[in-house]
């Protein structure tokens, strides 16, 4: 499914994209690995990391936001990992229409462009603050994850399949509650949010896996 293939990954420069690319280089042998990001430095450091890697690696800047980058971007391109998104809750607050503009019209954007060139496969990325969500960051992700769904009644004879991988708090990825939890814990004092909430914690590891599975 992975060998000799062209795999793009959006957001593929954050803590999933950089994670999940190393265990495919390591561990199979795609055709071509395509790395879509708009954080130009993150890029050039991903770069650097897997120099020894750099003829299967592309680098692509770009924003989901953007459809013709997008549409350029999945030419010939056998499978899509959808990980670009706003994630942080108190910052989507304040900001509600980014994230629309992002996680849900970004979201119909890469639909799109599959559909366009012919993606086989689409995974996007979610998060179990789409279940019952109480604020926008969640609420625009369950959106994503229905306008994903929704894509295999459009695919047609091509018969593109798209499907979503929700789970929960990522463990050590950029804006996780580890650190501050740690830094808590030197003090004896645990931050929660509130005292019935549930968390629901995964690796960035086991989330990898779970993608590829």
């Amino acid at each position: 499914m992975i060998n000799n293939k062209t795999i793009l990954i959006t957001g593929g420069t954050g803590s999933f994209g950089s994670v999940f690319i190393e265990h495919l280089l390591k561990n199979y042998n795609p055709k071509k690995i395509i790395i879509f990001s708009r954080d130009e430095q993150k890029h050039f450091l991903m770069e650097k990391k897997l120099s020894k890697y750099r003829k299967k690696l592309r680098f692509f800047i770009g924003d989901v936001r953007d459809l013709n980058r997008l549409e350029f971007a999945t030419k010939n391109v056998d499978m899509l990992i959808h990980a670009a998104a706003m994630k942080h809750v108190l910052i989507a607050e304040y900001n509600p229409f980014e994230v629309v503009k992002t996680n849900v019209m970004g979201a119909q954007n890469v639909i799109d462009a599959c559909l366009k060139n012919n993606v086989k496969k689409v995974i996007a990325l979610s998060t179990d603050k789409a279940s019952s969500p109480v604020n926008i960051y969640g609420a625009s992700k369950l959106t994503s994850d229905k306008l994903f769904i929704a894509a295999n009644n459009y695919s047609g004879k091509n018969k593109n399949i798209f499907s979503v991988v929700r789970y929960g708090n990522v463990l050590g990825s950029k804006g996780s509650i580890l650190p501050l939890f740690l830094k808590g814990a030197k003090k004896g004092l645990i931050t929660i949010t509130d005292k019935k909430m549930t968390r629901f914690n995964i690796t960035l590891e086991e989330s990898v896996l779970l993608v590829i599975k």
